[in-house]
């Protein structure tokens, strides 16, 4: 499974998005486009592309219920699944977020930006402009019960899945927008534990991607706004 597709209703946007990318084909693998939801959806089915950059507003069935699809459909390895946005659409967002998707690219930011962040996700499952996202959620997330006290408290029954204490605190770091390397060097192990813990965690919970981990976090009380300081982090690049 290798590709990226661009799905839009703005021909302009998508042909330009998509050319951009087919400068490194050789990294991200074949280029394909679709024009809105539906079309999306027969495209992964058909060309099983690794990442989707999915336009919210489109006439017909919308980027996140196109997106909820796909992220469902009964192929191998679902693809990721990343809202192309701009900056007033944070209600829409947020949903896109809870549906499974990876992150969001502004549309307007510049092509070598762009580029590398979508080479970027088309590697690992990493969140894009963690601080930016995690204002997102902290904003919009409701907790369905209070927060679950201490770095290594057991994890509560409310959970849908009994996680280890190791898993609860690595679904902390990573709501705090730790990537996996940050994570290792807090916890004193390899990156290999680290991804093994995180799929684990993921799997358990049927999260689709870092990014919805965050939202499950946030809403479920085991990440607060005010315990989600970033201090000792390396600074994270800003897409």
């Amino acid at each position: 499974m290798s590709g990226v597709l661009v799905v839009d209703d703005q021909h302009l946007i998508r042909t330009g998005i998509a050319t951009l990318l087919g400068t490194r084909q050789d990294e991200l693998g074949p280029i394909h486009e679709a024009a809105d939801g539906q079309a999306a959806i027969a495209a992964v089915t058909a060309e099983q592309p690794g990442l989707v950059l999915m336009d919210i507003r489109m006439p017909g069935l919308n980027g996140i219920d196109a997106a909820r699809t796909i992220l469902r459909l009964p192929v191998a390895e679902p693809p990721r699944v990343v809202i192309l946005t701009t900056y007033d659409q944070d209600a829409l967002l947020y949903a896109a977020l809870r549906a499974g998707c990876s992150g969001f690219l502004l549309k307007d930011m510049p092509p070598g930006q762009l580029l590398s962040a979508v080479i970027a996700l088309s590697q690992s499952d990493v969140l894009v402009a963690p601080a930016r996202l995690r204002t997102l959620v902290e904003y919009h997330a409701v907790p369905e019960a209070p927060p679950v006290p201490g770095p290594l408290s057991q994890p509560p029954a409310r959970l849908p899945a009994q996680l280890t204490q190791r898993e609860l605190q690595v679904l902390r770091f990573v709501a705090q927008g730790l990537d996996n390397e940050d994570i290792a060097q807090r916890i004193c192990v390899s990156v290999g534990t680290v991804k093994t813990h995180v799929h684990r965690m993921m799997t358990k919970l049927e999260l689709r991607s870092r990014a919805q981990a965050v939202v499950f976090a946030y809403e479920n009380g085991i990440a607060t706004a005010r315990a989600s300081g970033t201090s000792g982090m390396r600074p994270a690049t800003a897409y």
